[in-house]
C-alpha cells in the first residue's frame, strides 16, 4: 500500500517540490468526509470539484452549481481528512466579474472551509486575476484545454487541440498562467501532442495536471466516482479502477432480499 506519512497537511508550495524532484502529483475527487479519509492516504491533493453538481446532484452539466454548494462539501472534505492538500472549484459566476469579485468569493472559501488552495478556469483572459489573489494570499489553480463552465460557448465537451491555432492559443493560456502565479494547472481534455508542448515548455514553470491530456503532466486527476466505477458514462480518458456499482447492487440487492423474507434482522442484530 502506498500510503504516505507525514505530520502537517501538504501546500500549495508542496505541488511544485513534487515537479521540481520529478514526482508524479497524484490526485483525486471527493465531495464526502468518508470518501475524502480514504482519499486523503493516497492523494497529494483532493479537488472539491464543481462536478459534485453533475456526481451528487444529477444536474446536466456544472453551471448551476453555487458558491454555498462548494462550501459546504469543502468543510466536509476538510473534516474528513489531514494530510492532502485541498483545492476548492470556485463556480460558474462567482470570480469572472472582476478581480474584486475573485478575491472577495476566494477569501470566503478559505476562510470558511480551510481549504489550502482555489481554482478557477480559463486561459490568458484571467491572467491578471490570478495575479489579483496570489498577490493577495490565495493560492491558485489553473484550469485549460476542456473547461467545462463554458460548455454553451464551447458546444458541448469537446477535445481541445486539433484545431490549426490550438496549440498555439493553449500555449500561451498555460503560459500567461504560469506566469501569473499559479501553482498548478490542469489540462483538460487536451490531445497528447499539445498537452506535451505545454508540460515541456520551459515557459510554464506551473505543475501541470492532466485529465484526459496523456502521461506526460507532472499528474494525473480523475473524478473518484469515475475511476471506482460508479458513473454509468465515463469519457474516454477513464481508466476504472474499481466496480463498485455493481457491488453496491449487490449488497443492496441482498438487503432488500433479506427484508422481504423476515431474515433480517436476525438475532445479531437485536437486542435481547
Amino acid at each position: 500500500m502506498s500510503q504516505v506519512v507525514q505530520s502537517r497537511r501538504l501546500r500549495a508550495v508542496d505541488m511544485g517540490k513534487r515537479k521540481a524532484e520529478g514526482r508524479k502529483i497524484v490526485a483525486l475527487t471527493a465531495y464526502h468526509a468518508h470518501t475524502a479519509g480514504i482519499v486523503d492516504a493516497f492523494c497529494d491533493f483532493i479537488l472539491v470539484g464543481d462536478s459534485l453538481g453533475m456526481v451528487m446532484h444529477g444536474m446536466e452539466s456544472t453551471i448551476p452549481v453555487t458558491l454555498e454548494m462548494m462550501i459546504l462539501q469543502a468543510q466536509a472534505v476538510i473534516r474528513g481528512t489531514s494530510r492532502a492538500l485541498v483545492v476548492v472549484d470556485m463556480p460558474f459566476g462567482s470570480y469572472e466579474a472582476s478581480r474584486e469579485q475573485a478575491f472577495l468569493n476566494a477569501s470566503r472559501v478559505l476562510k470558511e472551509t480551510g481549504a489550502g488552495a482555489i481554482k478557477l478556469e480559463g486561459g490568458a483572459h484571467f491572467a491578471e486575476t490570478v495575479a489579483f489573489l496570489v498577490q493577495r494570499g490565495v493560492p491558485v489553480m489553473g484550469h485549460i484545454g476542456l473547461t467545462p463552465q463554458a460548455i454553451n460557448v464551447m458546444g458541448g465537451f469537446k477535445v481541445q487541440g486539433r484545431a490549426p491555432d490550438d496549440e498555439r492559443r493553449l500555449i500561451e493560456d498555460a503560459r500567461a498562467i504560469s506566469e501569473a502565479g499559479a501553482f498548478a494547472i490542469v489540462l483538460e481534455g487536451i490531445v497528447e501532442p499539445v498537452a506535451r508542448a505545454i508540460a515541456t515548455s520551459p515557459k510554464v514553470t506551473a505543475a501541470t495536471i492532466g485529465i484526459g491530456a496523456s502521461s506526460v503532466c507532472d499528474g494525473q486527476i480523475l473524478v473518484l466516482e469515475d475511476m471506482l466505477g460508479l458513473s454509468e458514462r465515463t469519457p474516454k480518458f477513464v481508466r476504472q479502477f474499481g466496480s463498485l456499482r455493481a457491488h453496491i447492487e449487490e449488497a443492496v440487492k441482498a438487503y432488500a432480499d433479506g427484508v422481504r423474507d423476515g431474515s433480517f434482522p436476525g438475532a445479531d442484530q437485536t437486542y435481547g
